[in-house]
């Protein structure tokens, strides 16, 4: 039997049900991170900002609501509802379709539109097949469209592609398009059931003709476990190759920048540089990574870490120089931190556990450090009047055997306190205002980094887009106790299409600074 038609048929079969599965079945979205390095407070405009960039990643295109149309559309032309385990109804458009019965080949030409009813689109001006092999051929170039709510979204352009939905397995020729947030290509695919092969593939979040920054691979794995591995990798920015690595690998849903180094200039350091090189192990709960500094200031300064990750625990075995946002240093020698949260469920509840010990060192003491400290924090709040409150508590034991000098003895232990109240006006202008308190400080504890001289402190802030390229952030920190201003921020983001510059003045520290990141990550 043959079925010949200009019209659109439903067939009872799963002829595309994985035609779109092979594309990247399990890419996560990795959020933009953007940095103000702040001491008064205005991280809460980063939790915004990022915020709006998830809300605009995860809005439909119109070619996405227009497939979810068609699909609730050809369920309802159904004759009967589908039964559970049973091979998911595939619609077919085309302007000339030919489908055998007997032997399951179809060939259909002419705005080929197969529509799968799990969420898939495919496109072609022709497609040939086997609904009994389960064998999908098409010669010329096709489109696919993948959006659903088990998989991340895809849009796809590539040739001759041949593929097998009930092994899961085939090729595609040259092909680009995007996987979540990132605009990928390559040369070659290879599907397999467990992972995906590209050769000579690129990957980036910037979707300029010619990439503001992007990284090519001779080979590029996409492992269900949310790991890309990239052979004979190549750093590329506005097209010319500024860096070489032999492997790199990257989790999915991390969004930390590990790919090009960080610049940028601060008046106690001067110009600087850092980056991070990551060495990961076969087995995939444990790395190396290696953090370098260099400023034209203080030279160069690095640090080590051997980290292992699994069910919510890391653990760092720590050595080398670590800095604060007001260039304190540490240096570690060595030291092991363990940290451990998770989010009680059914709960908006989060606690964490942390614990270091170490030898610390700075320029006029060294010691025996360790820190204890256990959280409680609540999901962020949504209140009337579009007000956003967060809440987090910890008690904290911080103490200090001396190695030099008369050798004593410091303790410092006691609660500490964060309540954070923002509000989001419109889509340009956002504030906030925050209360913190922490025992420790420098006055109390034997190290400065990350402390202030005193323990109670306000913090008020205020962001406003003035165009679509740049937003300018003001943040005032006080002591609380003494009511004395102690710091005052102000920043400037451009945006710089595919990066972004940031430039800060700490007003009453009268000392500038500025970077350069990549934007989104």
């Amino acid at each position: 039997m043959t079925m010949k038609s200009k019209t659109k048929k439903i067939i009872a079969s799963s002829v595309f049900c994985a035609t779109l599965n092979f594309v990247l079945a399990n890419y996560s979205t990795v959020e933009a991170s953007y940095s103000s390095k702040s001491d008064t407070g205005t991280e809460i405009f980063d939790y915004i900002e990022n915020r709006r960039i998830e809300e605009r990643a995860k809005a439909l295109t119109e070619e996405q609501k227009k497939l979810i149309e068609d699909i609730d559309e050809a369920k309802n032309r159904l004759p009967k509802p589908i039964e559970e385990g049973k091979p998911i109804p595939a619609a077919f458009v085309g302007d000339d379709l030919v489908y055998n019965a007997a032997t399951g080949e179809f060939i259909a030409t002419g705005n080929v539109d197969i529509i799968q009813l799990e969420g898939y689109r495919f496109q072609s001006e022709e497609a040939e097949g086997n609904i009994k092999t389960q064998d999908v051929k098409v010669r010329d170039k096709a489109h696919v469209l993948q959006i659903n709510p088990e998989s991340p979204r895809v849009t796809l352009d590539g040739y001759n592609t041949v593929y097998n939905y009930g092994t899961k397995t085939g090729t595609m020729g040259e092909a680009k398009g995007k996987a979540a947030d990132y605009y990928i290509s390559g040369k070659r695919f290879e599907f397999y059931p467990d992972h995906i092969v590209a050769y000579d593939a690129t990957q980036t979040k910037c979707n300029a003709k010619i990439p503001d920054y992007q990284l090519s691979a001779e080979r590029m794995e996409i492992w269900p476990e949310q790991i890309m591995r990239m052979y004979k990798v190549k750093l590329w920015i506005k097209g010319k190759m500024v860096g070489k690595k032999d492997y790199e690998e990257r989790r999915l849903d991390d969004d930390s920048e590990t790919y090009f180094p960080r610049v940028g200039y601060n008046s106690d350091d001067g110009a600087y540089v850092e980056d991070t090189f990551e060495f990961p192990f076969k087995d995939a709960h444990w790395k190396t990574l290696l953090n370098a500094y260099a400023n034209t200031k203080k030279g160069i300064r690095s640090s080590g870490e051997l980290v292992y990750s699994n069910r919510g625990i890391v653990a760092r075995g720590i050595y080398g120089y670590y800095r604060d946002d007001n260039s304190n240093w540490i240096q570690k020698e060595p030291g092991l931190d363990i940290y451990y949260k998770h989010h009680l469920e059914n709960s908006p509840l989060e606690y964490t556990v942390e614990y270091e010990i170490g030898h610390w060192r700075s320029e006029d003491t060294k010691s025996l450090h360790q820190e204890f400290e256990v959280g409680l924090s609540h999901d962020p709040i949504d209140l009337p009047g579009n007000f956003k409150l967060m809440l987090h508590t910890s008690y904290k034991i911080t103490t200090d055997q001396k190695s030099t000098g008369d050798k004593s003895k410091s303790d410092v232990r006691g609660m500490n306190y964060d309540v954070i109240l923002g509000k989001e006006f419109d889509d340009r202008f956002a504030a906030y205002t925050a209360y913190h308190y922490t025992k420790n400080n420098t006055r109390t504890a034997l190290y400065k980094i990350n402390l202030e001289d005193y323990s109670s402190r306000f913090e008020t802030g205020i962001s406003y887009r003035l165009t679509d390229k740049d937003r300018f952030v003001a943040g005032w920190k006080f002591d609380t106790q003494t009511g004395q201003l102690k710091d005052t921020d102000f920043y400037w983001y451009r945006d710089l299409h595919c990066s972004t510059a940031v430039l800060r003045w700490r007003h009453k520290r009268k000392k500038v600074e500025f970077h350069w990141q990549f934007t989104p990550w």
